[in-house]
């Protein structure tokens, strides 16, 4: 990933209107998540739709409703944290991911496979994008990242490189996000169990991982934070 990346690009290509891009909808690419989406179960709400277990949100699902044909363990090389406030989630903060990347950095994730249409689907969920929305990969792909859609909690598509030959998007926000807000209990025990799924850590791993982060730390003790991780 880019240090310093250049001003944001947010030119699009209609993806509706030209015969070969709607061809590279197919294509398959890896979503990189770090959130409550480490659980697959929640993840494949995007896919399927559905309420997932412990949210508020019923979501309509892609168009393509193609279970996501491999998924693996991952890491990102940036830093994780909590901000904003969502309904969703009992109006507590939600994970984000900070712009700047390096190796000092590194958030727990999980890689799903899918279309590109697919995660444009999801990208119009996690936004509630209700009209077309248009994506160009390959500028992400050029510039390290393509703001898809401006001031919106996740409208920053962010290319992580590749692996086994198929690129690696994220979603985040544009800026590192102030302030740092309290997650729910729902939304830690969600991401823990998706960490345990994905990664088969034990709880004082979870413990020392959470426990870190900016929204996290300075809101729940060591106590009370285990006592979610192990329910």
């Amino acid at each position: 990933m880019l240090q310093n990346p250049p001003e944001p690009r947010t030119e699009s290509v209609n993806l509706f209107s030209d015969p070969t891009i709607m061809t590279n909808l197919q294509d398959k690419v890896w979503y990189a998540c770090y959130g409550s989406n480490l659980l697959e179960e929640r993840f494949l709400c995007y896919i399927k739709g559905g309420q997932p277990k412990g949210a508020m949100t019923t979501y309509v699902g892609c168009t393509d409703k193609a279970i996501p044909t491999d998924n693996e363990d991952f890491y990102i090389c940036s830093e994780l944290y909590f901000a904003k406030g969502s309904k969703n989630w009992d109006n507590g903060g939600v994970a984000f991911i900070r712009t700047l990347f390096g190796p000092q950095a590194s958030t727990i994730g999980r890689v799903y496979l899918v279309t590109r249409g697919q995660l444009i689907d999801i990208a119009r969920q996690e936004t509630n994008t209700k009209n077309e929305l248009t994506i160009d990969f390959d500028k992400a792909i050029e510039d390290g990242y393509y703001i898809f859609k401006q001031k919106s909690w996740y409208g920053n598509l962010v290319y992580l490189g590749q692996q086994n030959d198929y690129p690696i998007f994220t979603l985040t926000n544009e800026n590192d996000l102030q302030p740092l807000t309290k997650p729910s209990r729902n939304y830690i025990k969600t991401i823990s169990e998706g960490i345990k799924e994905a990664h088969n850590f034990d709880d004082k791993t979870i413990l020392e991982y959470l426990g870190s982060k900016g929204g996290v730390k300075d809101n729940y003790d060591n106590k009370e934070l285990l006592d979610i991780i192990s329910e």
